[in-house]
């Protein structure tokens, strides 16, 4: 609990640090090819407005791009600072009505949300910080609904001697890559966890997951050295263009530095 207690101050003291990462390229691909990915898929859920949870929501940026196609999203998370400006992003954004806020852990949800009513289930960067990810994925398809679906994002284990590669040229780190399976982020000063689509693939289907996509975010992305470029707007278009493309290929989309599953529940 006090593990919990101290992961929540950190994320409320790096508000600002965290909608500056958001706002720079590799943070808007990360939400936009999320999107994308998770359009395809949508329509087999059911049309009109969706019920969507979003565990670890944060600041609202799945939730307010979701709230924005007119479905109802409750976005759970344990980061007070997070919530209150999901809140204001919901409110700037004119979908305050379809966004709720709720001060939560993932572990010990309320009632309410364990319904299996839930149409969608987000459960994006949420694995890094957990302890238990197969504990994690049954709460989150716990929530959703018989034929319901279930989006995973997490930090892609096979990226990361491909990642240490270009960014330090540097054998031995490469060597050293090759079976970690954490990860340090300056951004929240912790250590994250790796995990491979295959081993997550497996956790969801044990627990009875109908069927699962896989598609790779930022498949170039960070292995562009020249960070600077990306800034430019119409490079950066091109860039996106070039990530929502290839997303779903193989083999890209098994180096890509985030993973991305859609997972449909048994009927």
């Amino acid at each position: 609990m006090i593990e919990r207690e101290e992961q929540a101050r950190t994320f409320d003291t790096a508000v600002a640090a965290w909608q500056d990462w958001q706002e720079a390229p590799w943070g808007r691909l990360r939400y936009a090819v999320a999107e994308a990915g998770l359009a395809r898929h949508l329509d087999a859920v059911g049309a009109g407005p969706l019920r969507v949870l979003d565990l670890g929501g944060g600041d609202g940026g799945d939730a307010v791009r979701l709230a924005g196609r007119g479905h109802h999203v409750t976005v759970v998370d344990y980061a007070p600072a997070m919530l209150e400006t999901a809140a204001r992003r919901a409110a700037a954004a004119g979908v305050a009505d379809r966004i709720t806020c709720v001060e939560a852990d993932i572990a010990a949800l309320p009632m309410e949300l364990t319904d299996g009513a839930f149409d969608v289930v987000l459960c994006h960067g949420v694995l890094p910080y957990s302890p238990d990810a197969r504990a994690t994925l049954r709460v989150a398809l716990g929530a959703a609904r018989a034929g319901g679906i279930v989006s995973v994002i997490a930090m892609n284990r096979h990226s990361e001697p491909l990642r240490a590669a270009v960014r330090t040229m540097d054998p031995d780190a490469v060597l050293a890559a090759l079976d970690a399976d954490h990860v340090r982020t300056d951004l929240f000063d912790t250590e994250l966890r790796l995990h491979t689509a295959e081993e997550l693939t497996a956790t969801l289907r044990a627990l009875g997951c109908a069927e699962v996509h896989h598609y790779g975010i930022r498949v170039f992305c960070d292995y562009i050295p020249d960070d600077t470029v990306k800034h430019d707007p119409d490079y950066y278009a091109r860039l996106e263009r070039l990530e929502i493309a290839t997303a779903g290929r193989a083999p890209h989309k098994h180096t890509a530095r985030l993973l991305h599953l859609i997972a449909r529940t048994g009927m």
